[in-house]
């Protein structure tokens, strides 16, 4: 179940950073029921790695691409949703027998030395009793999650995927309003002062500068690259390379190109802007659908995403 809600997450708002508050909580909850830490961080890495390897509406990754590819995020979503469904079952199973395992005999946990250590480190015992959400407490977590089940909806193309829902087109100005209007809401339920709010807000806000560098430089290559006739010579070799290997060759040479693109460029976000003007043209001189471009992208984005956590 837990590596269920954290797959949806990466699924479809990239969850990866966003869960490392959960593992100090899931490991204590694995510990005391009789796991290992390391079952407790497999809960949380995996259920979001998988998640984001099989982006099916992540706006913040799926979506940019498809913008720049210039295809629909429903298109290739059948695909994703295979790959999400097919990599959480492997890696649920993978879990449940690590944890049987180490739960059966302590002693063949992988982080077995460290198992007293970790117990302390860990442990629920505050010696204050049960420790009660107040009643406050629970709206705000109800109010959170609202926000990012008002988020998919927004974004998510109904009408594209023939479901008989309103279709709102919700894009990135859409949902900058939302996430303000909730965390204004938050704020007030939370009874936050006007200060307190205003310098939590600025605080976050603070947090995605880096990633807004990253865009805003990862564009400006692309712009280079187009006004030198870079991009030109880039895509006529490419061509000339791809022009005959068919559908299933040129998603494996795309993969195996934004494998290392993903690791020099770690935002998911920053690599669409810089790489998918460039390779996304190369789908109709191989006269393939340039989903598949979109799909490899994410998939390369996503392991990368998985193995090397940022």
């Amino acid at each position: 179940i837990l590596m269920t809600v954290f797959a949806l997450g990466g699924t479809t708002y990239g969850m990866a950073e966003e869960s490392l508050a959960f593992y100090s909580l899931v490991i204590a909850v694995m510990i005391a029921a009789g796991y290992d830490a390391l079952t407790g961080a497999a809960v949380v890495l995996l259920g979001c790695g998988i998640g984001v390897f099989g982006s099916t509406i992540n706006p913040f990754a799926t979506g940019i691409a498809s913008g720049f590819a210039d295809v629909s995020i429903s298109e290739g979503l059948v695909l994703r949703l295979i790959m999400l469904i097919v990599g959480l079952v492997l890696g649920i199973f993978f879990v449940l027998r690590y944890a049987d395992r180490v739960k059966a005999d302590p002693s063949r946990s992988v982080v077995a030395g460290m198992r007293e250590e970790n117990a302390r480190r860990f442990s629920v015992d505050t010696g204050e009793g049960d420790v009660v959400l107040a009643g406050r407490q629970k709206v705000i977590l109800l109010v959170f999650a609202t926000a990012f089940l008002v988020m998919m909806y927004g974004v998510i193309p109904w009408e594209d995927l023939n479901i008989g829902l309103p279709t709102l087109w919700w894009w990135f100005p859409e949902m900058t309003a939302s996430f303000i209007l909730f965390s204004i809401i938050i704020g007030v339920i939370g009874k936050m002062s006007e200060e307190n709010l205003t310098s939590s807000f600025v605080d976050g806000a603070r947090d995605l500068l880096g990633v807004a560098l990253i865009i805003g430089i990862a564009r400006g290559i692309t712009v280079v690259m187009n006004n030198g006739d870079i991009t030109d010579t880039v895509l006529n070799w490419a061509e000339q390379a791809l022009g005959d290997v068919g559908e299933a060759g040129f998603a494996v040479v795309m993969f195996g190109l934004f494998l290392p693109l993903s690791l020099l460029i770690p935002s998911s976000s920053g690599l669409a802007t810089v790489a998918m003007p460039i390779m996304s043209p190369l789908a109709d001189f191989a006269g393939v659908p340039a989903d598949l471009v979109v799909t490899a992208y994410q998939s390369a984005s996503g392991i990368m995403n998985l193995f090397i956590p940022t």
